[in-house]
C-alpha cells in the first residue's frame, strides 16, 4: 500500500490522534475491491413519497462511476455479491462476502476491501466479519441514508471516504471498521441510532475510532498490537437463535415459539437490566436446563447487563451480554453454538473476551 507521511498529535487526557496525509509522489495506488450488497447507497427514487425509494438496483460498477476522484487514491475493481436491501440481508451474503474477502487477501488480489451495505443491518455485517476474518488489511463497510438520486444524496461523499479509509496504511490491523457521515466506527460498538438521520450511527457505550475527510484520515488511538483469534465461519450454516423482545404483562409464549421451531440458543432483549416478566424468566430457566443457550441483553439502548443484579445468572445457567445488543449478542451466539461453544460457562467467557 502507498506510503503514508504521518504526524501524531496529543490531544488531551492522554488521548492519540494519528494522521494521514497526502500519499507520496510516485508511490504506487492501493488495489481496493468494492463489494457491493445493495442497499439505499444503491437505490433510486419512488414517486409514492417525496422520501419514497427502492433500495439495490444501481450497481457497484456504477456507484463507482458516480464518485468523481475515487480513480485517484486507488485502483478500484468492483464486484457483485447481492443487490438487496439490508432489511433482507442473511447468512448465505455473510458467508459469501467472508469468502471472497479471504480469498482476495490470500491470493494477493487487493489492498483493502470496501463493502457498500444498506444501514439497517450494517452493524450486524460487520460484528460478523469481525468475528470471522483474520487478516491485517482493511476492510471497511459504508452506505447512506438517502437515495443515490436525491438531491443532497449522502452516498458518494460516504463511498468516498470510505476508499480513502481503506487505502490508508492507518486502517491496518484495525479489524472490519464502518465509515459513514466522516466518522470511523468500530463494529464492536457501534449501532444505527435514528430512522432518517444522516448522522445516524453512534457509539453509545465507546465513541468513534476516527474521523475522515477528504483530505485526511484521523485515528483517535494508534491500531492494536494483536487482535483475539477469529471463529471459524461454521459449516453448514449458523444455527438458530431467535431474539425475544421484552414488554409490560409478557408471557411465555415467545420463548415457548422459540423451542418450537428449534432454537439453540433465545437472547433476551430486555427491560432494564436485561430483565424480564416471571412467567419469561422461568420460560428461560426452564430452556437453559434443556441445553439451549440463553442470553440476557437490552433493549434500552446504552448500559451494561451485569450478572447476577436483579436474576440469578449462577443459578439459571444465564448469559448476560454486557453491551452487546441483541442483534450484535445474537451474531456472536450463533458463532459460539457453530464452533461447538455451547455450555454457558464457556459462552460467558466468550463474551467476556469481547473486550
Amino acid at each position: 500500500m502507498q506510503t503514508m507521511a504521518l504526524a501524531a498529535l496529543t490531544l488531551s487526557a492522554g488521548s492519540y490522534a494519528v494522521i494521514a496525509t497526502a500519499a507520496d509522489a510516485g508511490t504506487a495506488k492501493p488495489r481496493i475491491l468494492v463489494l457491493a450488497t445493495g442497499g439505499t447507497i444503491a437505490s433510486t427514487g419512488d414517486a409514492r413519497s417525496a422520501i419514497g425509494y427502492n433500495a439495490g438496483g444501481v450497481t457497484g460498477e456504477q456507484l463507482m462511476a458516480s464518485v468523481p476522484g475515487l480513480d485517484k487514491l486507488a485502483n478500484i475493481k468492483a464486484e457483485q455479491i447481492s443487490n438487496i436491501g439490508s432489511q433482507d440481508m442473511n447468512s448465505k451474503v455473510w458467508y459469501q462476502l467472508a469468502a471472497r474477502i479471504k480469498q482476495a487477501f490470500d491470493r494477493n488480489e487487493a489492498d483493502g476491501v470496501v463493502i457498500t451495505h444498506g444501514t439497517d443491518t450494517m452493524e450486524e455485517t460487520a460484528f460478523f466479519l469481525d468475528n470471522v476474518l483474520a487478516t491485517r488489511q482493511p476492510v471497511v463497510l459504508v452506505g447512506s441514508m438517502r437515495p443515490s438520486t436525491a438531491v443532497s444524496a449522502d452516498g458518494p461523499g460516504n463511498l468516498y471516504e470510505a476508499v480513502e479509509v481503506a487505502a490508508s496504511a492507518q486502517s491496518g490491523n484495525r479489524g472490519v471498521l464502518i465509515v459513514m457521515n466522516d466518522t470511523i466506527h468500530g463494529p464492536r460498538w457501534v449501532t444505527k441510532t435514528h430512522t432518517t438521520s444522516v448522522q445516524t450511527f453512534g457509539n453509545p457505550n465507546g465513541g468513534p475510532l476516527g474521523y475522515v475527510d477528504p483530505a485526511s484520515v484521523r485515528y483517535l488511538t494508534p491500531a492494536p498490537a494483536a487482535r483475539k483469534p477469529p471463529l471459524s465461519v461454521p459449516n453448514g450454516g449458523l444455527p438458530r437463535v431467535d431474539i425475544v423482545y421484552a414488554h409490560a404483562d409478557m408471557d411465555a409464549t415467545q420463548i415457548d415459539d422459540a423451542l418450537r421451531h428449534n432454537a439453540k440458543g433465545i437472547v433476551l432483549a430486555g427491560v432494564g437490566d436485561g430483565n424480564a416478566s416471571k412467567a419469561a424468566l422461568d420460560a428461560l430457566a426452564s430452556a437453559a436446563k434443556q441445553g439451549v443457550v440463553v442470553v440476557r441483553s437490552s433493549r434500552v439502548g446504552s448500559g451494561f447487563v451485569n450478572r447476577n443484579v436483579e436474576v440469578s445468572d449462577d443459578k439459571t445457567g444465564f448469559v448476560v451480554s454486557y453491551d452487546l445488543n441483541p442483534q450484535k449478542a445474537r451474531v456472536l451466539t450463533q458463532l459460539l453454538i457453530g464452533n461447538g461453544v455451547n455450555s454457558a460457562d464457556k459462552v460467558q467467557k466468550a463474551f467476556d473476551a469481547t473486550y
